[in-house]
């Protein structure tokens, strides 16, 4: 009897305790309620200061690039000028000379010996001279006097001039032999360096063999393939950009002279540059990259080439209006440069002051939020553009 007793207590506990944990269950579910999601929120586009860019007017420059090899506008050769033994070479490449300044001695010998024999025969014919004339004088008197016939006088007369004549090819040929002399010390035709010797002494050499190479640095030139179509808008005067491989800095040149026919096989035309070296930094043989303008406006609105895009087969820039991107369709104009690098003329779509994306960040919906993130915002420059990101 007591044991049943116990059972029922001990199942109305149970039960007690399972309806209790219900109605806790219930009440607390009731208190909390379903779970609520957050609204959904527009995604808005942020952009760094670095990716956008307010187009403002400017001046536009359509260029073409052209290279070429510097020279020496100013150089000159020495050869000699004589057959002979090279018997001093008095300078190397790199050394600097003045014009005039004797570089090379030919062995001389033989031609003072030319000389001294010529200046002999000239003697030999004054003397010669001399004797004709008091002997033309003497028939001269003697013939006025009936002495001798004017045949007799004559044949006098013809020796005179026979020996003047001596005379003057013995005068011509010690002139050839002095000037023979003179040639065999060669000196420098222009002041300038050398840059090639090819001779050493001891050598025997001929008339007209190269000797050594002088090049004036102070000015150089450069010569530039231009297109055929675009010559005519190349002028004489007109100021270059020059950049030379090694050479840290932007040089100025102009255009001094162009060749008024094409090249063969091409149709480009040389323009040659001249460029002033007065430091002799530039060499001869350096490799130079010119920039020619061709045309230029001023004051016209451009953009980058990276901000042109294509949609739909419309040609657009994407802005940033009211704080919303925005396609704007645009006309394109003159294709060229301007301070920050390559930039489209824009002639329709776009007003000064409009703030486009200047990069091609990828997909870019228009109608999308937008603003400038503020971070960048409160930069004065940011770093490289990164492509927008979505919040």
């Amino acid at each position: 009897m007591l044991k049943q007793r116990s059972f029922w207590i001990a199942l109305v506990i149970l039960t007690l305790l399972i309806v209790g944990a219900a109605i806790a269950l219930k009440t607390r579910n009731a208190k909390h309620g379903p779970a609520i999601k957050p609204a959904a929120v527009a995604p808005v586009l942020e952009f760094l200061a670095g990716d956008l860019l307010e187009i403002t007017p400017q001046d536009l420059r359509q260029t073409i690039s052209v290279s070429g090899a510097l020279r020496a506008r100013n150089q000159a050769v020495v050869k000699a000028k004589v057959a002979g033994e090279i018997r001093e070479v008095l300078v190397r490449e790199g050394a600097a000379v003045t014009e005039n300044q004797i570089l090379i001695r030919v062995d001389g010998s033989e031609y003072q010996a030319r000389v001294t024999q010529a200046a002999g025969a000239l003697q030999a014919a004054r003397g010669q001279l001399e004797i004709a004339s008091k002997a033309r004088d003497n028939n001269r008197a003697l013939m006025d006097k009936g002495f001798i016939s004017k045949n007799a006088f004559d044949n006098s007369a013809s020796q005179y001039a026979i020996a003047q004549a001596n005379i003057d090819s013995a005068r011509g040929t010690l002139d050839i032999a002095q000037k023979s002399l003179a040639d065999t010390v060669l000196r420098a035709p222009i002041a300038g360096l050398i840059s090639r010797r090819s001779v050493q002494p001891g050598e025997k050499v001929s008339a007209d063999n190269l000797l050594l190479e002088i090049v004036d640095l102070r000015q150089m030139e450069m010569e530039a393939s231009v297109p055929s179509t675009d010559i005519v808008q190349i002028k004489l005067g007109q100021p270059v950009n020059i950049r030379v491989d090694g050479i840290s800095q932007a040089i100025t040149g102009s255009v001094v002279r162009i060749n008024p026919t094409t090249q063969a096989g091409s149709r480009s035309i040389l323009a040659y540059i001249q460029v002033n070296n007065p430091d002799g930094a530039l060499r001869g043989g350096m490799f130079g990259q010119a920039e020619l303008t061709l045309s230029q406006k001023t004051g016209v609105l451009s953009v980058p080439q990276s901000a042109i895009r294509q949609v739909s087969g419309r040609t657009i820039v994407y802005a940033i209006e009211n704080g919303v991107l925005t396609e704007k369709p645009v006309t394109l104009g003159l294709e060229g440069k301007n301070d920050s690098g390559a930039v489209v003329e824009i002639t329709a779509g776009l007003a000064s002051g409009a703030q486009i994306v200047k990069a091609n960040l990828g997909n870019l919906q228009a109608g999308t939020p937008a603003r400038l993130a503020a971070s960048s915002a409160a930069a004065v420059a940011a770093p490289t553009a990164v492509p927008a990101r979505k919040e």
